[in-house]
């Protein structure tokens, strides 16, 4: 058995990131679903973010063949429905659990020996 004592990789993303991303899928009508899964997985490099990622482009590697043989002149109804649920499976991942939360700053510690400035009234104490 092979421990590691790496640190995990985190990867934070605001919302205006979180938003790009998730709108690449919508706009690209799913074409481009698996492109931020896929920068996901190469920035972290964890086994889950590359199962998220093959998912992904296994779906790709099914529907667009699927959708390129059907010969019905309306479509199919049930990839239509694979497309729109798997967009709205992409982007409920992107907007809030496939990025970090971004970790809070701490204010910088006093000089050794020295006291931490506190705001209040000034004269006698």
């Amino acid at each position: 058995m092979v421990t590691t004592t790496r640190a995990q990789k985190r990867l934070e993303g605001g919302w205006f990131q979180r938003l790009a991303w998730a709108a690449l899928g919508w706009f690209s009508l799913g074409l481009l679903v698996w492109v931020p899964f896929l920068y996901v997985a190469l920035r972290r490099g964890r086994p889950s973010d590359w199962g998220a990622c093959a998912s992904f482009v296994l779906y790709e590697c099914v529907t667009l063949p699927w959708a390129a043989n059907s010969n019905d002149g309306d479509g199919d109804p049930f990839l239509g429905v694979a497309a729109v649920v798997t967009l709205l499976i992409a982007t409920v991942l992107l907007l809030f659990w496939v990025f970090d939360k971004k970790t809070p700053t701490t204010p910088p510690l006093p000089a050794y020996g020295g006291q931490p400035y506190q705001q209040g009234y000034p004269y006698g104490r």
